[in-house]
């Protein structure tokens, strides 16, 4: 089984085989933002957290996509530069963003859980 860990900013992280984390938007958000139009993804490299590493753009809004954890940008999703509605179709799977190398893995651990970020959608709804 898979570790999905998600930010207070609606992004999922899923810790892959490799120990690299994938990194996407929720469904909550995908639903928020409407039809996904465009999205620019991240240069290969070392980001901070909290760095604004990616844009979405919708129907509705673009939104500012942020390194959910201090790191290095290892790939990015090519797919979405051709077909950005892949965030729609597939936010948890074909719609993910970019993968990264966690500077200390451990950080992980202080993102929510799934329990966890299903109790902040409520109190937040």
């Amino acid at each position: 089984m898979s570790i999905l860990r998600f930010t207070p900013e609606h992004e999922w992280l899923r810790l892959e085989a490799n120990g690299e984390l994938t990194v996407g938007i929720s469904t909550f958000a995908q639903q928020a933002l409407g039809d996904v139009v465009f999205v620019q993804l991240p240069e290969l490299g070392r980001y901070g957290e909290g760095d604004e590493v990616a844009v979405l753009e919708s129907v509705k809004a673009a939104s500012n996509i942020s390194m959910p954890l201090t790191g290095e940008v290892v790939a990015v999703n090519q797919a979405l530069a051709d077909d950005p509605e892949l965030v729609n179709a597939s936010p948890m799977q074909d719609g993910w963003f970019f993968r990264i190398q966690a500077s200390n893995a451990v950080d992980l651990d202080t993102l929510m859980d799934q329990d966890g970020y299903d109790r902040f959608l409520a109190d937040h709804a």
